[in-house]
């Protein structure tokens, strides 16, 4: 099934008042289901370090891990808009260094946009980056890569003061070129004001259902982790099922009820006589 999302069908959908779904992804099979549905794209996150490697925090995610992530999903989604985050500190340094690392995120993976955290702070990174020919998602609020400043993850824009940098935030963004922003643990309201009032499309996680889109890690709306924020539906319990399958294959690989001979290549089996001589040849 072709996915025929580019950054101006994107853009369209938020004029039209299209509702834009996400959802991260980090591997080929995934992204092979992914493909047969409706989903119009796919971030391909630095959450992988709490949901495919077990750190407490995305900050320990690699650059190379990334490319080695999202060619997987490339591989599995050649058609669909993909966008790559940059992992922590390798963007931060310089515009000269972001840019740098966005290319090859680009170049080496096939993706088609990249994400980097942050507001006014990252304005000339998202302006060198965009300048280059690469579209830039944003990410504003609670940004995952800050979560030693802010203590742990927390809602971002309570206040007026907070709620003003959040919202001149995204002018900035916008401004220095980004086309879309994730907008992460805002409050409702200030969430759907900022939609209302940029052009760029917004993308809501924990910040309420006025943005233009919603993005969910695959691994908390199917169910898969043990447990999630607040902001996540449950849309599956695939890890029941899993737990379920795996428990069942235990217990009859042991009971040796698998595999049954339907389940073995008994047609391609050695004769007889072959296994006769065999057994005498060994013992």
């Amino acid at each position: 099934m072709a996915n025929t999302n580019t950054v101006a069908t994107l853009l369209a959908m938020k004029q039209r008042g299209e509702k834009i779904s996400q959802v991260t992804c980090y591997d080929y099979s995934t992204a092979r289901l992914i493909r047969e549905t409706g989903i119009n794209t796919i971030l391909v996150g630095d959450s992988l370090g709490n949901t495919m490697q077990g750190y407490d925090t995305t900050l320990p995610v690699t650059m190379e891990e990334m490319i080695t992530y999202g060619r997987s999903v490339v591989r599995g989604c050649p058609d669909a808009f993909i966008i790559m985050d940059m992992p922590f500190m390798s963007y931060q340094i310089s515009p000269a260094q972001a840019l740098e690392n966005a290319g090859r995120l680009i170049k080496e993976t096939g993706a088609n946009a990249v994400k980097l955290e942050g507001g006014a702070a990252v304005t000339e990174q998202i302006r060198a980056i965009v300048d280059a020919g690469i579209p830039v998602c944003a990410h504003l609020g609670m940004t995952p890569q800050s979560v030693n400043v802010f203590g742990g993850f927390k809602v971002q824009g309570k206040g007026e003061a907070n709620a003003r940098r959040i919202l001149e935030d995204a002018f900035a963004v916008q401004e220095a070129g980004a086309f879309m922003a994730v907008l992460e643990c805002v409050p409702p309201k200030l969430a759907a004001l900022i939609t209302q009032k940029v052009s760029m499309i917004t993308i809501g996680i924990g910040a309420g259902a006025g943005c233009d889109g919603q993005v969910l890690v695959l691994q908390d709306m199917l169910g898969i982790t043990a447990s999630a924020p607040k902001f996540v539906r449950r849309f599956g319990e695939i890890g029941a099922a899993m737990t379920e399958a795996l428990r069942a294959y235990d217990a009859e690989v042991k009971s040796g009820s698998f595999p049954a001979e339907a389940e073995s290549y008994v047609k391609s089996d050695c004769p007889d006589d072959v296994l006769r001589e065999l057994e005498t040849q060994y013992s």
